[in-house]
């Protein structure tokens, strides 16, 4: 084995310094000719010099520390925290939860009647509260935001701030803003709880079904794996949500057929289209109610009251006292009132001349003869009047005076639908083009997700 060691030192530094030409051509000659020898080279660079080293001590002054000491005494810091209301608040435990300790703030808020409104009234509860704190947790502004009802296009504005004289307060009104939101799930076990595990507000997920209910059944017709992609408004004061608004686009793929809606405003009253300008509308809805089950279906039935079997000539549905009633088409009231074993009946013609409905054992009548009703519109209540074993609405479809089953018809019936007006086509393609892509990307989560499973 070939082996070349270099020493340390100040003779070796020196020579390396006055010959490093002959230094790399003999490693060079070693490198390329040694076979598969093992070599140990030790490093090249040259050593610390020998003098003795000394040490030197300076003093430091610090008087400019304490300069910055002082200074950092006097700055101030403020801390932002937000916390909604709950029904049993005080002011001591809405403030002890937003990390404030003031006394006086929190004896303002018990006397001043604005903030004692706001925050601690009749429906204040779940009202998000955002508060700004000294860093010795005195507080010095507070505010909450509200709107007094779903149809108001403005909202409220509690503000609290200290002031030089002590604490202030005010309500300040503003218009709220809208922005856009995309959501998708996928089907498990049922629509609602799928929105619900995608955070999406209830209020949306009852527009959707009234978007698609002439052509998807979501109490039966659902399957797991369906899924579907919502775009809704958002409607936001300072950047919070307040309420949802519209949805605006929205598929729903249902056994692997794809179900798309948009809203265009277009001329005159908006409406939802799919992405072929055709309207949404049908004929008739697919039930009375929004949400229910059925009890008893059409045909022959073991009778609840009389027993043995009869003809049921309609559906029943089970529902609360009160759940709303609605028409499934545009008509005209032809009776409304009590009727044998219906009790409170209500039935309407529909504009062929040839089709009635018919909404039996409400607890409310909510229109009369002759008035003419449109699609979804509250014609009653649920009740349990007539002959009926507890609450539930009994729904008839007849055709020229002889009743069918009301779901085959429903669900078989054909389109009464409409396309958009040329001239309101070329802003229907730019608007929907536009929610076609947001709905992609709306669903791209629950797609994946299908995927993976």
């Amino acid at each position: 084995m070939k082996q070349i060691l270099v020493s340390g030192g100040l003779a070796t530094a020196d020579f390396i310094q006055r010959h490093p030409r002959r230094i790399t051509a003999a490693l060079a000659a070693l490198l390329l000719g040694g076979g598969g020898g093992a070599f140990a080279v030790a490093s090249l660079a040259p050593t610390a010099p020998g003098e003795p080293i000394r040490l030197l001590t300076q003093a430091v002054p610090t008087a400019f520390l304490q300069d910055q000491i002082d200074q950092l005494d006097t700055h101030a810091f403020t801390l932002y925290r937000s916390e909604p209301t709950r029904a049993a608040d005080s002011p001591e435990n809405l403030l002890q939860r937003l990390n404030i300790a003031d006394p006086a703030a929190a004896a303002f808020l018990r006397r001043n009647p604005l903030a004692a409104q706001a925050l601690f009234g009749r429906g204040a509860s779940g009202r998000l509260v955002s508060a700004e704190a000294s860093d010795s947790q005195g507080l010095l502004r507070l505010s909450a935001r509200w709107i007094e009802s779903d149809s108001d296009n403005q909202f409220k504005r509690l503000v609290v701030e200290k002031t030089t004289a002590g604490f202030a307060s005010r309500i300040e009104s503003a218009p709220l803003t809208a922005s856009q939101r995309l959501a998708g799930g996928l089907i498990r076990s049922s629509l609602f709880a799928a929105t619900d595990e995608a955070g999406i507000p209830d209020s949306v997920a009852r527009q959707l079904t009234e978007i698609f209910e002439s052509s998807v059944d979501f109490r039966r017709g659902l399957r797991k794996g369906d899924r579907f992609s919502i775009v809704y408004e958002t409607l936001e004061a300072d950047g919070q949500p307040l309420r949802a608004g519209r949805i605006l686009s929205a598929e729903v793929v249902n056994r692997g057929k794809a179900h798309e809606a948009v809203w265009f405003a277009g001329p005159g009253k908006g409406s939802y289209y799919d992405f072929n300008g055709q309207s949404m509308r049908k004929a008739y809805l697919v039930e009375p109610l929004a949400f229910t089950r059925t009890t008893s279906g059409f045909g022959l039935r073991q009778h609840p009251v009389f027993g043995g079997l009869r003809g049921h000539a309609g559906i029943d549905y089970k529902a609360p006292t009160g759940t709303t009633v609605r028409t499934v088409g545009d008509g005209t009231v032809e009776f409304a009132g009590v009727q044998r074993g219906y009790g409170n009946v209500i039935y309407v013609k529909h504009p062929n001349g040839r089709d009635t409905t018919i909404y039996g054992h409400l607890s409310h009548i909510n229109v009369k003869a002759g008035e003419k009703v449109a699609q979804g519109e509250k014609i009653g209540e649920v009740g349990a009047t007539g002959i009926a074993t507890g609450p539930h609405l009994h729904f008839e479809f007849r055709i020229n005076g002889e009743p069918i089953d009301p779901a085959d018809m429903l669900m078989a019936q054909s389109d009464e639908r409409h396309a958009l007006p040329a001239e309101a086509r070329a802003a229907f393609a730019r608007m929907s083009a536009d929610m076609k892509r947001q709905l992609a990307a709306a669903g791209e989560a629950a797609t994946n997700e299908a995927r993976f499973e």
